[in-house]
């Protein structure tokens, strides 16, 4: 028996303004019910002891912890740099502006 008939997807078709021909509802019709047939089975068996999952498997956070450490100085980072001044980078200007 079907779950879905052609006048509800008739009907949802006409709310979302979307024109299906016949043969188009009566395909769609099939394939929704096929789909909520579908998710009956799989709540079937989906009974309490059986935890919801997002995810196959099981995920675990891989970063590492937020450690605060002590910064570079300056002239290390800056050894690297093609030019600095006072203590920044020195890059050129790419705008019109002073």
């Amino acid at each position: 028996m079907s779950t879905i008939s052609r006048d509800e997807v008739a009907r949802v078709a006409a709310l979302a303004r979307i024109d299906l021909r016949p043969e188009e509802v009566d395909r769609l019709a099939g394939e929704l019910d096929v789909i909520v047939t579908s998710i009956a089975k799989v709540n079937q068996v989906a009974t309490p002891d059986v935890p919801a999952t997002s995810h196959p498997l099981p995920m675990t956070n891989v970063f590492r912890e937020d450690v605060p450490v002590p910064a570079l100085p300056v002239a290390d980072v800056l050894a690297g740099a093609p030019d600095s001044q006072d203590g920044k980078f020195l890059v050129p200007q790419i705008l019109g502006e002073e």
